[in-house]
């Protein structure tokens, strides 16, 4: 019998983000130090098995209606389609957050795997920005796999792009204008406590509102909804689109948020800044039962916090960075 995974404060989640791999094959400042990381060994990472059997659990009995892979750069795990056919049998939401680089060689074979549709992290359209951010010169193969995704029918694409002052919000139009012409949903993302090179400043925080201004003036907009998702969706005015935000910092949406999310290594946590993890891997590679693995899931949702506390005095930074903990 499948019942509602419900939090202490009556939030049901029936979102899980799903990381396939803790690599990436760019260096985003805000993702990863200089000097890179330390990867997980492959025998830590979670079989494609073992991620399997976690959704289902999740899925069947849980209430989880819609999946989401992530990294690191998730392309990057072999025989990733094999992974998104498994996943394509639970009759859920399937999507990927990618960075693209990749993508204009697998997005075919994603779809044909039973992918639905797909996010692209991209943060600015400028080939000399790019390669400052992502330490690569990639721009073009990012902009192929945008295409690529498009052309295999993937629906909708989406791009997330991290507005941060100083390095790109003079952009914001530029992204939107990219958005409307190319038929891809932007998501403008404020910048989180997230980087691993720990120097999150407030001031560089672009705010929904500026965001929003900067792009109603050269397109207008309607006025805006909002559901369980975490962006702010506005239509533009002549139908040309929509265009989102995604305010963790100015206006935190943790009251609606219906997310929990599954690292590379097996660790269930229930936020983005958790600061405590449910170790299933141990689990599943010690006999535990699916109900078992039920309940662990279930006490942890059960336990989650109001919120994440961001700017206030009592805000924990989790441990780790954005591409151990997946978008």
């Amino acid at each position: 019998m499948t019942r509602s995974l419900t939090d202490g404060f009556g939030r049901v989640h029936r979102d899980l983000r799903i990381s396939v791999t803790d690599r990436c094959n760019l260096r985003c400042d805000y993702c990863m130090p200089e000097d890179g990381l330390t990867w997980l060994p492959r025998s830590e990472l979670l079989t494609f098995e073992e991620v399997e059997r976690v959704a289902g659990i999740l899925v069947d009995r849980l209430g989880i209606r819609s999946i989401r892979l992530t990294g690191g750069e998730p392309t990057l795990r072999a025989g990733l389609p094999d992974l998104v056919a498994r996943l394509a049998r639970l009759d859920v939401d399937l999507s990927l957050t990618t960075n693209g680089t990749t993508l204009d060689r697998l997005a075919a074979p994603l779809v044909a795997a039973g992918l639905r549709r797909v996010n692209v992290s991209l943060d600015t359209l400028r080939r000399d920005r790019f390669e400052d951010i992502t330490r690569r010169d990639d721009l073009d193969r990012v902009l192929a796999g945008i295409d690529a995704a498009l052309a295999v029918g993937l629906d909708p694409v989406k791009l997330n792009a991290v507005v941060m002052r100083g390095v790109n919000d003079d952009e914001v139009v530029d992204l939107a204008r990219f958005g409307r012409e190319r038929g891809v949903a932007v998501r403008f993302i404020e910048f989180m406590p997230l980087d691993a090179s720990g120097r999150w400043d407030r001031d560089a925080v672009v705010s929904q509102d500026e965001i929003v201004a900067a792009v109603d003036a050269a397109f207008p907009l309607e006025p805006p909804r909002r559901g369980s998702a975490p962006a702010t969706v506005w239509r533009y005015r002549d139908g040309r689109g929509e265009v989102g935000v995604v305010p963790s910092v100015t206006r935190a949406f943790c009251d609606d948020c219906d997310r929990v999310r599954l690292t590379a290594e097996g660790a269930f946590r229930t936020c983005l800044f958790a600061t405590s993890e449910t170790d299933l891997r141990s689990l599943l590679r010690g006999g535990a039962s699916d109900e078992v693995v039920a309940e662990a899931v279930v006490r942890s949702v059960d336990a989650k916090e109001a919120g994440h506390l961001i700017g206030q005095p009592a805000f924990i930074r989790p441990r780790r960075s954005m591409s151990q903990i997946g978008g």
